[in-house]
């Protein structure tokens, strides 16, 4: 019986893989030979001394560290997680670096879309400091303590930034599916070194743009440092490359709406009550034009423009009224009619009758006329008025939290530009989870399904600007409010009607994530960092690590199969509890004392593949005899640890 391989995706031999299938002729005893290889690629081979290249203390440090295989694994926070039974998003509690390494095996090639957010390395962020061997103490020790941060009086300064950023990029690149697209905001402190590294890691071909996003404006000690003959700073940069090299990443053209009544940040108090002002000025822009006819109504184009922009269904008034007397109607009631395939709202004003329709239904979807009233198609790479959220973009989301935060609109923007219905959205820089938020939100808006994966290192929080131990605490715990937010308002939105008032519809949109921690392997001979010599282990009572539970090796076994993303459930199986994962692809026994019974029950279930705790069969004879049997029947991967 063959054991599992412990370690995630060896992507230095991955590599080899593809440039043996590439050029076959250049192995020779299975190694590369690179006088072959320069000979077949002839004139493209630059073997100068002086050549254009961007290199500094660490880099192949740095790419070495990326390609090094890890033996660590993700253990499941029940507690933590919100829907746990459901959910497909992910948030992932640990140094970045190591949990890319170890989605490559589930993930590699699947991922829609990257957002990062990233250290600026302003002096006063935290750079991550990398080891070379396999980091899992280094980060226990990185989150023991408030981190450091990378002053410019460092020798080291850009270099040690570099030294962060160059391995982790190299890795989310696997993960992009082809017509993936990575987005990397930045300020200019290191946007040119930057463009650089991306530039060598996605290929120069693969640049799409550099998004200038206005944050600020020239107000308040920026127009005194203006007075005084400084240039005021007012954007900051998003770097966009796509995975192949393909130019066409906009899949949803954006209109360039205003944030004018943006529901996150624009709230107002009437009568000690809080109320959105997007309803307030819905409700007012109702009662102001429901005397006005359509056509007075679209003269007034700078209202209407808010209308549209804001897809608000308002109520208008169209005075083509024929074929009805006045009489058949009591002054000041509203009655619903339905003519010529539509329905309509009829009042007697006292006057004449007036015909109320919604403007949606006059004017066609919003869309279809947006241009008309001058709102431009987002297809530039200078967006504007984002200086508008930042005014209480630390709240969003009910959590305060002042590090660097973006606005959920312009997240929002982002994802909604270049992905679709079941699309995965990546944030391994996640912060406060503004990104999880944007997507949660984003699905309601446009009823699709996209997930999402955020990863954290959970940096702990210096207890006088947040009530939480550390930033993976606020993330968490803004996600959770948001999709009950998000939740609220659709059942109110979604609430039957008479006698159905009391029924309420399935909530459509998945609001929960499973919550998961970086830690050592559960296994005791695959920790590196604990060596074991052969007394030590065969003084071992058990193989497994003590406090580490079933689930736990459960999730590390599919996390080194490369099936992290398939629902798995505990079920009994002959009297023992085992675990399925997928409909039919795996059975994973983890139970001792395992008898010819068990594995009949076991095939009968019809799995692609099982794996046994090899300490539970009572001996040689019986793994041997399971082995043939579930072959027998079938099963056409066996393996055990």
């Amino acid at each position: 019986m063959e054991k599992i391989d412990n370690k995630s995706l060896d992507i230095k031999k991955c590599n080899i893989e593809k440039l043996k299938e590439l050029f076959p002729n250049v192995v020779t005893e299975g190694k590369i030979n690179f006088d072959v290889l320069r000979t077949i690629l002839g004139d493209e081979v630059d073997d100068s001394n002086e050549k254009y290249q961007f290199t500094w203390k660490g880099k192949n440090k740095a790419i070495k560290i990326a390609q090094t295989p890890s033996s660590t694994t993700f253990r499941p926070d029940k507690e933590s997680s919100k829907y746990w039974d459901t959910t497909e998003n992910l948030y992932i509690e640990g140094d970045n670096l190591e949990v890319l390494k170890q989605l490559q095996k589930t993930y590699f090639g699947k991922v829609k879309m990257i957002y990062i957010d990233p250290p600026y390395n302003t002096g006063s962020d935290f750079i991550y400091k990398d080891d070379f061997k396999d980091s899992i103490e280094n980060y226990k020790n990185q989150t023991k303590q408030f981190m450091s941060s990378n002053p410019e009086t460092n020798g080291r300064y850009h270099t040690d930034w570099l030294n962060m950023m160059y391995p982790r990029l190299l890795l989310s690149k696997n993960l992009l599916m082809k017509n993936g697209v990575i987005f990397i905001s930045i300020n200019d402190k290191e946007q040119s070194n930057l463009k650089k590294i991306c530039d060598e890691i996605f290929g120069e071909n693969s640049f799409i743009t550099t998004i200038h996003v206005e944050l600020s404006t020239t107000q308040g000690m920026k127009i005194k440092a203006a007075q005084n003959g400084n240039i005021v700073k007012n954007a900051e940069y998003i770097l966009v490359y796509s995975k192949d090299g393909h130019k066409n990443i906009v899949s949803h053209l954006l209109y360039d709406s205003r944030p004018d009544y943006d529901e996150h940040y624009n709230k107002i108090i009437i009568n000690d009550k809080l109320i959105l002002l997007k309803d307030y000025v819905k409700s007012k822009i109702e009662k102001e034009f429901l005397n006005e006819s359509l056509d007075g109504l679209y003269k007034k184009s700078k209202i209407f423009k808010k209308i549209i922009e804001n897809n608000l269904n308002v109520i208008v008034a169209d005075d083509k009224v024929t074929g009805l007397n006045i009489e058949d109607f009591e002054c000041g009631k509203i009655y619903s009619i339905e003519r010529n395939d539509k329905k309509y709202l009829i009042i007697n004003n006292g006057k004449k009758l007036r015909q109320l329709l919604r403007l949606s239904e006059s004017y066609g979807k919003c869309d279809d006329f947006k241009a008309s009233f001058g709102l431009r198609k987002i297809r530039g790479d200078w967006w504007k008025e984002f200086y508008l959220d930042m005014g209480n973009v630390s709240k969003e989301g009910n959590m305060v939290f002042s590090n660097g935060k973006k606005p959920v609109r312009l997240i929002k923007q982002i994802i909604q530009m270049c992905t679709d219905e079941n699309d995965i959205v990546l944030d391994f820089f996640s912060g406060s989870s503004t990104t999880a938020h944007a997507v949660i939100q984003l699905n309601k808006e446009d009823n699709k399904n996209r997930k999402f994966i955020m990863v954290q290192l959970p940096e702990l929080c210096d207890g006088k600007s947040s009530e939480y131990k550390n930033i993976c605490e606020i993330g968490k715990e803004r996600i959770r409010y948001v999709g009950d937010e998000i939740k609220q308002e659709w059942l109110k939105e979604n609430k039957g009607e008479g006698l159905f008032a009391d029924e309420q519809k399935e909530f459509p949109f998945d609001i929960g994530f499973k919550v998961f921690k970086l830690d050592s392997t559960n296994i005791r001979p695959w920790d590196n960092e604990n060596e074991m010599d052969e007394d030590t282990l065969f003084d071992s009572v058990d193989i497994f690590k003590e406090g580490r539970s079933k689930e736990d090796i459960l999730y590390e076994i599919m996390l080194k199969y490369g099936i992290f993303d398939m629902p798995a459930n505990e079920i009994d199986v002959n009297g023992k509890t085992m675990y399925r994962v997928g409909k039919r692809y795996m059975i994973v026994c983890l139970e001792d004392d395992i008898t010819n019974e068990d594995i009949q029950a076991i095939a009968n279930l019809s799995p692609k593949t099982v794996v046994f705790k090899e300490s539970g069969f009572n001996n040689d004879n019986d793994k041997i005899n399971a082995v043939y049997n579930l072959e027998k029947a079938g099963v056409e991967d066996i393996k055990c640890i």
